[in-house]
């Protein structure tokens, strides 16, 4: 096993990101887990920052856009150009052809262009003018968004969210911190300060190793009847998909790699459980007309499904 390195990968984000070490870490996971991430924040709090961290961290070719109203897909995915020289038809691939994209505020374009999302961030591939092309491995995406309802926003598809496997917010940081932070910015950018830790190969490696994960039958139920209880609850008009599941089991398998152990265990599920599922849920109008939180709907859940015993 590899995790120290990811520790390693860590250490160097924190560089650049003052008190946030608990999401610095889930993102690790999340990527370590093959899955994409939703960070849902107000601007300014550091979101693109930390993303620029981790993909110099781990040596991974990279692109940031800058997502707006009129962003076409052809801008994300790339377009087809005819060659007068050759009298053929070119493929000239945008910028999501790298290994970690960072959207910026991604829910300020178009619906046609999130659509354009959707083939990457589940298939790892992109299609243009019928012409089918494999994205780099690894392959994520760190995607920012403002809340909705802030000037310009709005809800992203529900098949959009789906496919981000956590969904985490920064918040502001603490007096202490941003005071480091403002410091810490005085003479130099701490962004310089991060030093290559790994490569693509290497978080490929990492992605495989997670992946082997040894976990139990009755974990892997457990999960499953976590995910099923959301879809059984009369306060949730939408429960977790099957692919919430897979995302919820993967993501637990990144927890215990990071932490050391080669086999999952039923706390690895509940430590990931609302990062994964609570951008994926629903609630119900009466619910929402109660002002019911999603954190204590799943709170619930978790603390009624039986814990199984695993030897």
């Amino acid at each position: 096993m590899n995790n120290q390195l990811a520790h390693n990968i860590v250490r160097e984000v924190k560089k650049v990101v003052c008190g946030k070490d608990e999401i610095i870490s889930k993102i690790m996971m999340a990527i370590l887990a093959g899955g994409n991430i939703l960070m849902d924040d107000i601007p300014g709090v550091g979101k693109t920052t930390m993303a620029l961290a981790f993909a110099k961290s781990m040596g991974m070719s990279n692109a940031r856009m800058q997502f707006t109203a009129d962003v076409m897909p052809t801008d994300v995915i790339g377009f087809s150009m005819f060659n007068a020289k050759t009298q053929e038809f070119e493929q000239k691939t945008g910028p999501i052809m790298c290994n970690l994209f960072m959207a910026d505020e991604i829910n300020r374009t178009s619906s046609k262009t999130q659509s354009a999302l959707l083939e990457a961030m589940e298939e790892k591939q992109v299609t243009i003018d019928g012409i089918t092309m494999k994205l780099p491995e690894p392959f994520v995406v760190i995607a920012t968004q403002n809340p909705v309802g802030s000037a310009g926003t709005q809800n992203l598809p529900d098949s959009q969210l789906d496919r981000f496997m956590i969904c985490v917010s920064m918040g502001y940081p603490s007096i202490q911190n941003e005071i480091m932070l403002v410091t810490n910015r005085q003479d130099n950018n701490p962004i310089e300060q991060v030093i290559q830790i790994a490569d693509a190969d290497t978080i490929l490696a990492m992605q495989k190793e997670v992946a082997a994960m040894f976990i139990d039958e009755a974990v892997i139920r457990y999960a499953v009847e976590l995910c099923d209880a959301t879809r059984r609850n009369e306060q949730i008009y939408l429960g977790v998909s099957p692919r919430g599941t897979l995302s919820l089991v993967n993501m637990a398998k990144a927890y215990a790699y990071v932490n050391g152990r080669t086999y999952v265990v039923p706390d690895d599920i509940q430590k990931v459980f609302f990062d994964v599922t609570k951008h994926r849920i629903i609630l119900s109008s009466k619910a929402r007309a109660a002002h019911a939180s999603k954190e204590a709907i799943l709170k619930e859940i978790v603390g009624r499904i039986m814990v199984p015993g695993v030897k």
